[in-house]
């Protein structure tokens, strides 16, 4: 992770030298919610305008990097539900017994 780290500061370095605009990084330990509510406001702001072509693309990247980290979170919601739905339950051992 210290590598993604890295590579995410130095294209920021970069960025910053071109003069394009920067958005803060993605952390990757928001919540589901958090990072849901910050992803509406990124498509609000796309959606309204009025912003250059760099503060666009920022903001773009940033959404995609948020509906990542909410994707993650509703992967790891699923594999949880099928999981526990996998398993035979007390009661239905108890049924067929």
């Amino acid at each position: 992770m210290a590598k993604a780290k890295t590579d995410d500061a130095a294209d920021a370095e970069q960025g910053a030298a071109a003069g394009v605009t920067q958005v803060p990084p993605v952390d990757s330990t928001l919540g589901y919610e958090q990072a849901r509510d910050e992803l509406i406001e990124v498509v609000r702001s796309l959606e309204a305008g009025g912003t250059t072509l760099e503060e666009s693309l920022a903001l773009w990247e940033r959404g995609e990097a948020l509906a990542k980290v909410c994707r993650r979170w509703l992967d790891g919601a699923r594999a949880r539900l099928d999981a526990a739905l996998a398993e035979p339950s007390d009661e239905a051992g108890a049924e067929r017994a």
